[in-house]
């Protein structure tokens, strides 16, 4: 039987951390995090250094132990269980393949330590997932780094684990081959079907690949939900920062009713849709992304009704190909980030330029005035 056949019999079991906390000497890694994995799922832990996603994958892995707190695999406990005895398999950063050995007895090293027949059609079958039939008779050394993750993925499949921990596992490709092996990641895991649980830093890549992201800050969840929900719904100013870019204006909660909150910018009142307004009273910070917001020259029609200001000015353009990326100057003193695609529709807007700026009201989003604005902001190097 193949591996997505059995992957797909009835037996897949939910991952679910109940209240797991790990502590060190001198800090605590993760506090009281609860989570459930549905079986079958691509699953993704985001966020910066130290926020303990790589420790949360190890006390699921087994090789951290929580301070308290539980791990079960369905109805069945694993919170202490071996490492080996759990139906779990860990691909690392860097392969840890046996240089020794050929691609195909290191994909079938765990069966045969294990004394499992009928070897060789197994991995030729994790062979042929991973696309690497050809190359079964060569040394690791011999191969690329794209294709060296592979074998381990095929290494770490063959032995049917029922979750897949991925850890950083593109942090060593270079960004033509990470993006590449992202499409094959999830490629992979849609056809055998199983729980795979992938640790990154990288939001690009947690978007592109998982069916669910919990972004992790400070050892806790900030939010968790589908790429597109947290994307366009943040429901911190972390989350707003840490997921692509943002623009964060400061504002005051004017009213609200069941479908709509008002917010005054510096004179200007901006509407916010309810579901997307996380505070409904004082201060907040009114979101919008980049490429959410329209540019005209000053005085000229914006096809966007709803949000419109006057009075920018632009201080920066940025000519990337696929965009345009301006800043734009408001009257408060601020500057907005706005993205405009290169469709050729007009010419690209020079620095000084005087613009009014628009949004659709359905884009945007509020945010409490007590979350640092900052949280989240990846600095550059």
């Amino acid at each position: 039987m193949s591996l997505a056949a059995e992957s797909t019999s009835g037996s897949a079991r939910s991952l679910r951390l109940t209240a797991l906390t790990k502590e060190f000497a001198t800090f605590t890694a993760v506090r009281s995090l609860d989570l459930e994995v549905p079986a079958g799922t691509f699953f993704a832990l985001l966020g910066p250094s130290g926020c303990g996603k790589t420790t949360t994958l190890r006390m699921v892995a087994g090789l951290d132990t929580p301070t308290s707190g539980t791990i079960h695999l369905g109805q069945d406990e694993i919170t202490y269980q071996k490492p080996y005895r759990r139906p779990v398999n860990t691909v690392f950063q860097n392969y840890a393949l046996f240089p020794h050995l050929n691609i195909h007895d290191n994909v079938a090293f765990g069966l045969r330590r294990r004394g499992v027949k009928d070897v060789d059609r197994q991995v030729q079958e994790m062979l042929a997932l991973v696309e690497l039939e050809a190359q079964a008779r060569k040394k690791p050394t011999q191969m690329s780094g794209g294709q060296q993750q592979r074998v381990a993925l095929a290494r770490a499949l063959i032995n049917r684990p029922e979750v897949l921990l991925l850890d950083e596992p593109l942090g060593a490709l270079d960004l033509k081959l990470r993006r590449g092996m992202q499409i094959e990641l999830k490629r992979i895991q849609t056809e055998v079907g199983l729980t795979f649980v992938h640790v990154t830093h990288d939001q690009e890549e947690a978007m592109t690949m998982a069916d669910t992201i919990a972004v992790m800050n400070g050892g806790v969840i900030e939010q968790m939900g589908s790429p597109a929900e947290l994307y366009e719904n943040p429901r911190t100013t972390f989350v707003a920062n840490f997921l692509g870019q943002t623009n964060l204006m400061p504002g005051t909660v004017a009213g609200a009713d069941s479908d709509v909150v008002r917010v005054d910018m510096h004179g200007t009142q901006v509407s916010i849709p309810a579901d997307r307004a996380h505070t409904r009273e004082g201060s907040g910070w009114v979101g919008i992304r980049p490429e959410k917001v329209l540019l005209a020259p000053e005085g000229e029609p914006i096809d966007a009704p709803g949000n419109h200001m006057t009075g920018g000015v632009i201080t920066d353009v940025s000519f990337v190909g696929v965009s345009t990326q301006y800043l734009v100057r408001m009257p408060w003193g601020q500057e907005l980030m706005a993205f405009e695609q290169n469709t050729g529709r007009r010419a690209v807007l020079a620095h000084g330029t005087k613009v009014d700026v628009s949004w659709r009201p359905e884009f945007a989003f509020l945010l409490p005035a007590t979350q640092d604005v900052n949280a989240g902001a990846v600095e550059e190097a």
